[in-house]
């Protein structure tokens, strides 16, 4: 799929709710980078004319109404519309109307320096050097006639891969489990001070797919199940990130949802899907980011038969059309399959290699024979290279920007020095790895701790690895504690705090005993490390990662839901022995807990997910309450695999066909619509106290008119002003201070064959026991707009839509509505 580098100026951002104390094949991001070989029909989006119909002004009447619990079960059916229409898109040489100032002076100084350039200094700018040909894992050349020193671009979205002394931070998906905006930026942050730190000018992530297929391996990549919150958590992301001047690359672009067939498959989609789902939570990054992104990615499957990589509607009528972007699109590596695929929108080809390391490129030599033939007009050589040198001069990178001292393949080269850039991020590590674990079960209120007089502690995932923290190539192996995944989006950790050690150093202050079992199989062991203790930790995981490796029989994407390692098994054998059975879950996504949820002496399940490098002591925190829990799930853990809308398609020959049957239901919208009780719910998680929420308040109006069409419409300030204010009170009516994540879902009218709810806004809010305070949250008329096939264009549909609060997405405490 394509990837976007994201390049942006840090915007002032007040925010409103701080924290509590081996083969590389990944296909494209926006800088825009592709995928390796996704293809997308020529006719993937409908392209037809239609003039802008008109919409008579509306009043907007106001209804709310409180309830202690309120499901919403409603049954919709999708509209599907296709069309066989084709056209030729040509690349968009204007500015875009909203176009950022910081844009506007960087394309300024980019165009004088285009003017001094020759054709294949043009070239050079989008031709990567090849593959393990230069110290990063895509490089750029240099070009001293404008003193222009090159590019490095280097993965990974949670560390500085191949590098030493950074960072192993935990992944998106335990980002978006914190629902704190705080948290994702400081995270941003920290990472693009870290890229910097080794002279990387373009940061491979954040990746924005959507955890559509439950065992998908490289979910855990991204923010899981709803676009919005992707978009929130990638806007954050990059915002750190390029607040330290390092482009970010908003990756994959689009429909790069699993690892089976990556490089033989054509994902089929709709055009309402693509917006809805994909194209929203990329609206909202670009959006949010007042277009101060620089970089796309396109991944390597086809979409709806065509090659991500060279896709005209999707890369010239949608991205830099519709959203009017000015930044580049770089192909994921390999991804590039012609040398015309530059008329289609694609900006940069990396590695630069056809194949790795075959030393052909259909950029190169190729790409200047294809101008001076006639093939690729001058003039579209030359925008690519305006808007790569664009995105290099918004980040300020031709000015004191450190060089590159590292090298991803030899670490013990010359230019390696080493440099430690690690500073004081093991705390927002530390920070993130709390606030993103979620309380699934606490009975009795067994969790938090309270100086027991003895623990056990079963499990293999409790311990460390027996090859140490970085044994396996990219992490393509589970043993002991797991922290990441596996494959290209992974980094070494310069240490990982295993969870026996970080309890084991708690219960020396508490005077607590603690018998320990290690392994995973040993049932005899397990059951006597569980005998007569106060309470037994069981540790479990499920891991995923990169196509390219295989672990334990699963080829990135998981074979089933299941535990590893007969995790369930042992989980019953410990609550046969112990009454006070706690299961901590370390895992990629969800797994299926049947056998052993309901088991009355399983009364507590802390869900770390992948906490990074300083997992054991973030689960510490929790388990102990220094920490009150208010991590929530990102995704729906449901009672079986089948519940979910759909699955990875493992078999299969030639270009297999992976069909969006399900539409716009996926995860929790599935769920929904087809009435299926999950076990856990999006949103869910526990705390040590509880909330009250009340009095709710919604005024404003989405009042008159029609979104625009054309370039840069999905992003029109008409569409994106905030034209609805929902307010309500929020108090901690419990004893423990601690957070609370409330959220916001629409459910729009029935006309809209819409899920029956979906999350618009959500915050992270701190209250000592007792304490109230009012939440406000805006809408804009995007936020309650569906997109019109016919017309190519965002509207706003008639009737009453609900607006409802809660603490989960079926926990709804607050009902109020509008109608357009």
């Amino acid at each position: 799929m394509a990837r976007f580098v994201l390049l942006g100026a840090l915007l002032a951002f007040a925010s409103s709710v701080a924290s509590q104390q081996a083969v590389y094949q990944q296909c494209g991001g926006l800088v825009v980078q592709l995928a390796l070989e996704d293809r997308l029909s020529s006719d993937y989006f409908q392209c037809l004319p239609g003039s802008a119909s008109s919409s008579s002004a509306s009043t907007t009447s106001i209804t709310t109404t409180t309830a202690s619990s309120t499901t919403r079960s409603t049954t919709t059916t999708t509209t599907t519309t296709t069309t066989s229409t084709t056209s030729t898109t040509s690349v968009p040489s204007s500015t875009p109307s909203n176009m950022s100032p910081e844009w506007q002076a960087a394309y300024t100084k980019a165009q004088a320096a285009v003017q001094k350039l020759s054709l294949q200094d043009k070239v050079n700018l989008a031709t990567g050097v090849g593959w393990q040909n230069g110290n990063c894992v895509g490089n750029i050349p240099a070009i001293s006639s404008i003193s222009f020193p090159g590019l490095c671009l280097e993965d990974s979205p949670l560390g500085v891969r191949y590098a030493d002394n950074a960072s192993a931070f935990p992944p998106a998906i335990n980002v978006a489990a914190t629902f704190n905006r705080t948290l994702m930026r400081q995270r941003g942050v920290a990472l693009g001070a870290e890229f910097r730190g080794k002279g990387v000018h373009v940061a491979l992530g954040p990746m924005m797919n959507l955890g559509r297929v439950a065992a998908a391996g490289r979910n855990w990549e991204g923010f899981g199940g709803d676009p919005y919150l992707s978009g929130e958590g990638a806007y954050e992301t990059i915002m750190g990130i390029q607040s330290n001047g390092v482009q970010a690359t908003a990756k994959h672009y689009i429909n790069n949802e699993q690892e089976h067939f990556r490089s033989s498959s054509s994902s089929n989609v709709d055009d309402r899907f693509a917006h809805h789902s994909h194209d929203t939570s990329l609206s909202l990054t670009i959006l949010l980011a007042d277009q101060q992104s620089g970089l796309s990615f396109s991944h390597q499957q086809e979409v709806n038969g065509s090659f991500a990589c060279e896709n005209d509607k999707t890369l010239n009528g949608i991205l830099k059309g519709e959203f009017g972007f000015p930044g580049y699109v770089m192909s994921d590596w390999s991804a590039t399959h012609s040398t015309t695929s530059v008329n289609e929108g694609l900006d940069m080809t990396m590695p630069g290699d056809i194949t790795l390391g075959s030393g052909t490129t259909y950029f190169g030599s190729s790409l200047v024979s294809a101008v001076q033939s006639g093939s690729v007009p001058q003039s579209r050589v030359d925008n690519m290279a305006l808007r790569i040198l664009a995105a290099w001069y918004l980040m300020g990178q031709d000015s004191g920007f450190p060089p590159v001292n590292f090298d991803a393949w030899n670490l013990n080269t010359a230019v390696n020095t080493h440099v430690n850039v690690q500073a004081d991020h093991k705390n927002v590590i530390r920070d993130i790895g709390a606030a993103s674990t979620v309380l699934l079960k606490n009975v009795g209120n067994v969790l938090p701790l309270k100086a027991p007089r003895s623990i056990g502690i079963i499990g293999n995932a409790a311990g460390a690895g027996s090859k140490g923290p970085n044994g396996y190539t990219d992490r393509g192996g589970d043993d002991g504690v797991l922290a990441m995944g596996w494959g290209s989006g992974t980094a070494n950790f310069p240490y990982l705090i295993a969870p026996s050690d970080a309890i084991t150093t708690r219960a020396q202050t508490d005077g607590t005993t603690i018998s320990s079992s290690l392994s995973d199989t040993d049932l005899n062991a397990a059951a006597a490390a569980a005998q007569g203790k106060d309470v037994a930790l069981v540790f479990i995981t499920a891991d995923s990662g990169e196509g390219y490796i295989t672990v334990e029989g699963n080829a990135g994407d998981r074979n089933n839901l299941q535990a590893w390692h007969s995790g369930d098994a042992l989980v019953a054998q410990v609550a046969s022995i112990n009454s006070h059975t706690i299961v901590v879950v370390q895992s990629v996504g969800p797994i299926i807990m049947e056998p052993w949820i309901n088991n009355a002496n399983v009364t507590a399940v802390v869900w770390s997910g992948l906490a990074g490098q300083e997992a054991g002591n973030a689960l510490v925190d929790v388990l102990y309450g220094a920490y009150n829990p208010s991590g929530r799930l990102p995704y729906t853990i449901a009672k079986a695999a089948t519940d979910y809308s759909a699955q990875v398609i493992t078999s299969g020959s030639g270009t297999v066909q992976i069909p969006y049957n399900e539409g716009l239901f996926i995860d929790y919208r599935h769920f929904d619509q087809a009435n299926i009780a999950p076990r856990f719910e999006y949103g869910f998680g526990l705390s040590y106290t509880t909330f009250q929420y009340s009095s709710l308040s919604v005024s404003g109006s989405s009042g008159a008119g029609t979104a625009p069409s054309g370039l840069g419409s999905s992003l029109d300030p008409w569409l994106h002003t905030n034209v609805i204010t929902v307010s309500f009170s929020l108090t901690n009516n419990g004893t423990v201070a601690g957070h609370e994540i409330p959220q916001l879902y629409l459910a729009l009218p029935a006309s809209a064959n819409s899920p029956p709810k979906s999350l618009k806004g959500f915050d992270s809010v701190f209250l000592t026991p007792g304490q109230s305070t009012t939440v406000t949250m805006q809408l804009s008329r995007f936020d309650l707009s569906i997109w019109d096939v016919v017309n190519q264009r965002w509207s706003i549909p008639s009737g009453q839509t609900g607006i409802l609060i809660g603490a989960s997405s079926r926990d709804i405490r607050l009902t109020g509505s509008i109608t357009n």
